[in-house]
């Protein structure tokens, strides 16, 4: 996504024969459906984002330190928040989704300067970083590909882990500081394998996985370093890779900024891609070889699909003219404003969906009204019958103050499918 709107990036997987039942019940019981939303809290800091949500309602994310001086990968279980620590160096991130085998990727810094003086994961330090896989207290490197650098970006329930990570060949291509090509990869027992590129396109990355082993991201070329992809790429083609070749997806009529973001183990594919002209981007949804346009939210310009369940529902972004974010959900062909389907009563306005898992709980990151922080929400749903009173300070579009658009510039603007500017850039 390059002359478009900075948008943000997902979970899903097993348990389908909850889901078929889940997805069959009436549409009365869907239209009924409201979520009542937690405050997940940080590390100590005053930001947090909650990514990925799998099927025993185990969370990953990452979050600001105390002193706000750096962000440390964290899991959640039974409602307990670890950090995950880093290799070495001050940062680390999971903008990624976990399995249910509570492996979580992510990644993080190493305390080695990188030898080109890239600064390949955005945090600003021009340190060494790699992709990792936490698992049991551990958190384990994934090698790169020659080159110095790597990212996670999805583990599947098969602990196949996708993502994209550095070759030793340099791209003359590359504004600086970026130097070496870098490649889309699976790795399979931390063994990596990389993904043929598609057609004459220099560099590309993979994103997602599912338990088929499909893998979809975007190829394209080198640029100058993008927080809507957390590399520096402009990305012309969202791709599929099935049985390791790469397919092309198709456009909503723009000639860049298209990216695959998540596919489902259905075979369901959501992404963004710019529209003709390349000034604004858009959610798709992708089935059967059809890329349908998803819209945005009423009023809104921009939007992006992030995280997709194995009942087809999706969550993601959309933004307006003036870069104000809330979340949203789409599910049988509508999408919803998330803040509208919440029950009364939460401090909390909803920005960003990044995933759900296939009983319906999103997470993401949402502006708490009362302290003007941003932390990671969990929206869980239940049945409006049991949903009523109270009043939700945060029910109607909220413009976000200075301060937390500052939090969000400064913790987001340097990773990957966030939200920025809408229009041009």
């Amino acid at each position: 996504m390059r002359a478009s709107i900075s948008v943000a990036r997902p979970l899903w997987i097993g348990l389908i024969g909850l889901a078929l039942t889940l997805f069959c019940g009436s549409a009365w019981a869907q239209q009924q459906t409201r979520y009542v939303v937690t405050d997940l809290g940080t590390l100590g800091g005053s930001f947090s984002l909650a990514y990925g949500i799998n099927n025993r309602g185990q969370i990953d994310g990452f979050s600001t330190l105390p002193g706000d001086g750096a962000t440390h990968s964290f899991v959640i279980q039974n409602g307990v928040m670890t950090d995950l620590g880093t290799l070495g160096g001050p940062n680390s991130l999971s903008f990624t989704g976990m399995n249910n085998r509570t492996q979580v990727p992510g990644t993080a810094e190493m305390s080695l300067p990188d030898p080109n003086g890239e600064d390949f994961c955005g945090f600003g330090t021009h340190l060494v970083c790699l992709g990792f896989i936490w698992q049991n207290g551990t958190m384990s490197p994934l090698e790169a590909l020659g080159g110095n650098n790597g990212q996670a970006a999805e583990v599947n329930q098969l602990g196949q882990v996708a993502g994209y990570a550095e070759t030793n060949t340099p791209d003359p291509g590359c504004p600086a500081p970026q130097v070496l090509q870098y490649r889309p990869v699976v790795w399979t027992n931390g063994a990596a394998q990389t993904l043929p590129l598609y057609k004459s396109d220099p560099e590309g990355a993979a994103f997602w996985i599912n338990d088929r082993g499909d893998v979809v991201g975007a190829t394209g070329s080198c640029a100058a370093y993008d927080p809507r992809y957390g590399l520096p790429l402009a990305p012309q083609h969202a791709i599929l890779w099935r049985g390791g070749n790469p397919t092309d997806l198709g456009t909503l009529g723009g000639l860049v900024n298209n990216s695959a973001f998540a596919i489902n183990d259905v075979g369901q594919i959501i992404g963004a891609s710019d529209l003709p002209g390349d000034t604004y981007q858009h959610a798709f949804f992708w089935q059967d070889g059809k890329m349908t346009d998803m819209g945005t939210l009423p009023g809104d310009v921009v939007s992006a699909a992030i995280g997709i369940n194995n009942r087809g529902q999706v969550t993601g972004v959309s933004i307006d003219a003036n870069g104000n974010i809330r979340a949203f959900l789409w599910q049988n062909g509508a999408m919803s404003d998330l803040n509208d389907l919440v029950v009364p009563g939460t401090p909390l306005y909803l920005l960003h969906g990044f995933g759900i898992n296939d009983v319906g709980q999103i997470v993401g990151f949402a502006f708490q009204t009362e302290t003007f922080e941003v932390h990671a929400f969990l929206a869980t749903p239940v049945n409006a019958t049991s949903a009523a009173g109270g009043t939700n300070a945060a029910s109607t579009k909220v413009s976000l103050p200075a301060s937390a658009r500052k939090q969000i510039e400064r913790w987001l603007g340097a990773h990957r499918f966030l939200p920025g500017s809408a229009g041009s850039n």
